[in-house]
């Protein structure tokens, strides 16, 4: 997994000054991460392996299957969007399609200032909750808050929060945890 995400970054990086440079960064972002879905299954990627096919065929066959999907940049119809498929296929890497997605998000993030924040709590949050949080954090980080909630029942009470690499744990379960370390200590 690092080896692929190791091999993704120059990949999503020059996808990402393509669509940059077009204007199109929502377009190369909806198209990447249907692909990156689709290329997770492992299924596709082995039949993509298969000796007999050829990669005028693979194109073919992932051309076809993006524009079933409606990732329209890499359905055929877009020159920039083939000839990248073009290049992936020709040195080997269309497995890694769904590390290229995500390092892709992270660069359209940076240059959209924001970030994708998931709140884990035990129960349902409210709007005014959810409205707070975003506040607090946009704050603290300086960005646009996209924020997505989760319920995990095994927290107890509190909430979880992460926010890229910055993890915020005001969880019950963690603090009894740090209450029940200090104990035996």
């Amino acid at each position: 997994m690092a080896d692929n995400n190791r091999i993704a970054r120059p990949y999503a990086q020059a996808a990402f000054e393509l669509a940059h440079e077009a204007g199109e960064l929502a377009t190369w972002s909806e198209g990447l991460a249907l692909a990156g879905q689709l290329l997770a299954d492992g299924q596709v990627a082995v039949f993509l392996s298969s000796p007999s096919l050829d990669n005028e065929k693979r194109l073919e066959f992932l051309t076809g299957l993006f524009a079933k999907a409606k990732a329209d940049v890499l359905s055929g119809s877009d020159k920039k969007g083939t000839n990248f498929l073009k290049l992936l296929l020709e040195y080997g890497r269309v497995a890694v399609l769904p590390e290229i997605a995500g390092h892709f998000e992270v660069l359209k993030a940076k240059v959209e200032n924001t970030v994708d924040v998931t709140v884990t709590s035990a129960t349902e949050l409210s709007a005014a909750q959810q409205k707070e949080i975003s506040t607090a954090l946009r704050a603290r980080l300086g960005r646009d808050i996209k924020l997505e909630t989760e319920i995990d029942k095994s927290l107890i009470g509190g909430a979880v929060i992460r926010a890229g690499d910055v993890v915020i744990d005001g969880s019950l379960r963690a603090r009894l945890e740090g209450l029940s370390n200090a104990l035996i200590n």
